[in-house]
């Protein structure tokens, strides 16, 4: 059995060598084992949106615990790196530190810096310049502006990333008055595109279109989209959890079939509620 005292450790010491434990061919844990890079992504990625919630609901508990999941992701894909002779988690953390070293000079360095909105530029130049030097170094074309998007990003943030970058060399509506009325342009097409012969291929295209436009709206609006429909989505629960309530106070079952007046009325009622809270 494999033991691991937890008296005067530092708790990054104690995390790296638990994980090592799990890992390990021969008395670790047989899960953990077999775990690869690809099986374990999808869990990193919604230990981030876990961190994102307890973050919405004002829960400093569930932060803490929340921000612990997502550590042990980060330290579960540096086990692995190790193993396979790549890196290892001091390389990923020195890695990044000295990352943040080179992007804050007015920190580090002793450049002046006007303010948070000039060091934001300042930290959009020094990546691009990252992003521009690897590029040589791997004898690759010059960076496009809208490199290093990450493909993965989920589609409405990969889709702000994108139109932000795009309006770095100017390519973005002049305000948001344009937006909305892109939007409307948008939702005629949309609905063109569905009574039309082609609809199979054209409708996801054009509902693809009105989508980003919503997204662009969002930033000339100066919102978080992924946030706006995550608060969407948990409002639509609320709602028909309450009319699932009201439904199992009549003493009747929610998956029973229910005519669609009266679910539009409970839907009201929940709204109503809503507003009385």
């Amino acid at each position: 059995m494999t033991r691991c005292s937890t008296n005067g450790r530092r708790g990054i010491d104690l995390l790296l060598e638990v994980m090592t434990a799990l890992r390990a061919p021969d008395g670790g844990c047989p899960w953990d084992f077999e775990q690869t890079f690809e099986t374990i992504a999808p869990y990193t990625i919604e230990e981030a949106y876990e961190v994102a919630e307890a973050i919405r609901r004002g829960d400093r508990a569930a932060l803490r615990d929340e921000l612990g999941d997502l550590l042990l992701q980060v330290v579960f894909h540096a086990q692995m790196a190790r193993e396979e002779g790549a890196f290892d988690f001091d390389s990923v953390a020195r890695g990044i530190a000295e990352k943040m070293i080179r992007r804050h000079p007015h920190i580090f360095g002793g450049a002046p810096v006007a303010g948070a909105a000039a060091q934001t530029r300042a930290w959009e130049a020094h990546k691009a310049a990252e992003r521009e030097a690897a590029a040589a170094a791997d004898g690759r074309r010059r960076p496009g502006a809208l490199d290093g998007v990450a493909l993965a990003l989920p589609a409405l943030l990969r889709a702000e990333k994108l139109q932000k970058r795009a309006a770095r060399i100017g390519f973005d509506w002049p305000g948001v008055e344009p937006v909305f009325a892109q939007v409307l342009d948008e939702m005629a097409e949309l609905r063109d595109a569905a009574g039309s012969e082609a609809a199979e291929t054209t409708v996801p295209e054009e509902l693809g279109d009105l989508l980003f436009t919503c997204v662009n709206l969002a930033r000339h609006l100066g919102v978080d989209a992924e946030a706006a429909l995550r608060g969407a989505n948990a409002k639509f629960v609320a709602r028909f959890r309450h009319m699932e309530a009201a439904l199992a106070a009549a003493g009747r079952r929610a998956d029973e079939k229910t005519d669609l007046a009266e679910l539009n009325r409970l839907w009201e009622e929940a709204k109503r509620a809503e507003k009385e809270r």
